[in-house]
């Protein structure tokens, strides 16, 4: 089966003890396989660094399933069940929703299971309504049950948009993007500016015959509790000042987004819905997507324990959003439950002391209370 991968190898220790008392129950595994879907510039290496693992580029996804093991993430039930997708690392969520689907095609036939749950990051999160609707289209029933996206540009980034604009001709674009995210952009069957035109909010090139862009994108593949059970979000962002190195190039010229004024359609023509409040210093993106771009369905809070694992529950102060190209203000505009992290080191591409084992194993307890 093309594309999954298990056991990574990661290292985590548990300290013990509890933050709260639905912290303090042991791990339960989910009902489903948990299917890991990448951003852009994923999968194996993302600037010298693992996808999905810690700074030790080891997978977050792997438990600890066999006597003695402790390269693993004890924050997981020993039989949780968790895979690695990997699609094309530069392509539209047309294209690559289609493979992730096919990827969860061949686990189900593998493993025998009826469903799954996907944590999808970036433009994954995106691609997995796109593979959403393929599977319930081809089984004639819902195959994904939890779907959790994470800094993901559900109305657009504009730094697709800026690096579009860049021009002239498709080589500024392809050399832009391979100075970001490294020579994978070169691979064979990547299509670099596919993938910039699907992270724009609106079609950029409203006269070529093919309809591309998030707006569209999102009205032909909606929430729909047809397709999936569950949809919720992880929303991040940090300051100019703290925003990964990676990031260097991009912001020497296009300094800081403005990510967290409210408007429906792209009033700015910024490349992503939404306005600016006129503050591009503030806390309003994580480096490559604003705030206002980043809720899908429910809004998800992280609290972190020193002692023990972490606690994912939802922030019932903001809505859940139910209509991607139509969000209400508070959910574009409010920082609360934004989690302090750039758009890359929540997948590990750090170093920082975030613990993306107790992230990931949290968002998986969530999963297994939701499913």
């Amino acid at each position: 089966m093309r594309g999954f991968k298990t056991g990574m190898l990661l290292a985590w220790s548990v300290l013990g003890g509890t933050a709260s008392l639905a912290q303090s129950q042991p791990p339960q595994a989910t009902r489903h396989p948990v299917v890991f879907a990448h951003g852009m510039g994923g999968y194996e290496d993302l600037l010298g660094f693992a996808y999905f693992g810690d700074e030790m580029g080891l997978f977050v996804g792997d438990a600890c399933d066999e006597p003695l093991e402790w390269h693993c993430n004890a924050g997981l039930h020993p039989r949780q069940r968790t895979f690695g997708s990997q699609v094309l690392s530069f392509h539209s969520s047309e294209v690559r929703g289609l493979d992730l689907a096919a990827d969860i095609e061949g686990l189900l036939a593998t493993t025998g299971a009826k469903r799954v749950d996907i944590i999808g990051h970036s433009q994954g999160g995106i691609d997995a309504r796109k593979a959403a609707k393929v599977l319930f289209e081809q089984q004639q029933r819902a195959v994904v049950d939890v779907l959790v996206s994470l800094s993901s540009p559900h109305r657009g980034s504009p730094v697709a948009k800026y690096i579009l604009d860049m021009g002239p001709g498709v080589s500024s674009v392809v050399a832009a993007l391979a100075n970001i995210f490294g020579n994978s952009v070169y691979a064979p069957g990547n299509d670099a500016i596919a993938a910039m035109k699907q992270l724009v909010y609106d079609d950029i090139q409203s006269n070529d015959g093919v309809v591309t862009g998030m707006k569209a994108f999102n009205a032909a593949y909606p929430m729909d509790s047809r397709h999936v059970s569950s949809y919720a979000s992880l929303l991040t962002a940090q300051t100019a000042a703290q925003v990964n190195p990676a990031f260097y190039l991009l912001r020497l010229g296009f300094l800081d987004i403005d990510g967290n004024g409210y408007c429906v359609d792209d009033c700015d023509g910024d490349g992503a819905a939404g306005q600016g409040d006129g503050v591009r210093q503030d806390r309003d993106d994580d480096g490559v997507v604003g705030i206002n771009s980043q809720q899908m369905g429910k809004r998800l809070r992280y609290t972190e324990s020193l002692w023990g694992p972490g606690l994912i529950a939802e922030d019932r102060s903001i809505p859940a959003v139910t209509d991607l190209n139509a969000p209400i203000l508070v959910q574009m505009t409010s920082i609360s439950s934004v989690l302090d992290q750039d758009h890359l080191d929540v997948v590990g591409v750090g170093p920082d002391l975030f613990n993306e084992p107790k992230f990931y194993a949290a968002i998986i307890q969530y999963i297994r209370q939701h499913e």
